[in-house]
């Protein structure tokens, strides 16, 4: 039986970018395999996915990355999807390194497929280098998988690692926890390179805020 991908873009206040995303991942996705998860935003990225004629979800207010993940997931459960990948909706990930993912799952046996930017350093920002390297290390130490960026969220997930979530964090820290979680329950990640890329786009992310929460979810017991 021919399996069934979903591609995910949880997105907030995104209306510079989404339209664009949704275009180009219509090279390898039907409009009826798409699906963007609106997370309260204030701006008009509700109406520029809408007229993509894509899958489209809103959440009525802001609720986190976490929250707008653990919604498409659902969808892709109920929706009898075997793969769902996600990606961001600033435009950080090419639509170019899709294929690296579906090529993957056909010579691996991974229940989750990362990105890795780390093999291209010269477009990432120092801050978000040191961050990602310390991130990792730690996610590696806890996990016993050779997890080389722990915080990209260009991602490819079985569907059988996605039943389960639904009590998770609804922040950033969501897709740590997924990582931790699925080891514990011997599920297998691996990774592929992609392109790293970085246009001074705004951060929603209150960094202090999110530190905290990051190691709040490595220490968790699970």
């Amino acid at each position: 039986m021919q399996k069934r991908f979903l591609l995910l873009i949880p997105a907030f206040n995104a209306e510079s970018t989404i339209q664009k995303l949704i275009i180009e991942t219509k090279k390898y996705f039907l409009p009826e395999n798409i699906l963007v998860v609106n997370d309260g935003s204030s701006d008009k990225t509700f109406e520029i996915a809408n007229s993509e004629k894509v899958n489209l979800l809103n959440h009525s207010k802001n609720l986190g990355k976490g929250a707008a993940l653990k919604t498409g997931f659902q969808f892709a459960v109920e929706n009898n999807f075997d793969w769902v990948l996600t990606m961001d909706a600033d435009l950080q990930h090419s639509p170019n390194d899709v294929p690296k993912f579906f090529d993957e799952i056909n010579i691996s046996n991974s229940d989750i497929i990362l990105g890795n930017r780390m093999n291209d350093l010269k477009n990432m920002p120092l801050h978000r280098r040191f961050s990602n390297i310390v991130t990792s290390f730690l996610v590696r130490l806890r996990t016993n998988q050779n997890i080389i960026d722990s915080q990209c969220g260009f991602r490819f997930y079985k569907i059988d690692v996605l039943k389960y979530l639904q009590n998770f964090s609804d922040g950033y820290e969501f897709e740590t926890e997924i990582l931790i979680w699925a080891s514990k329950n011997n599920f297998k990640i691996s990774s592929v390179p992609i392109e790293t890329i970085y246009n001074n786009e705004k951060s929603f992310m209150n960094h202090l805020h999110t530190t905290k929460m990051f190691l709040k979810s490595i220490l968790r017991k699970y």
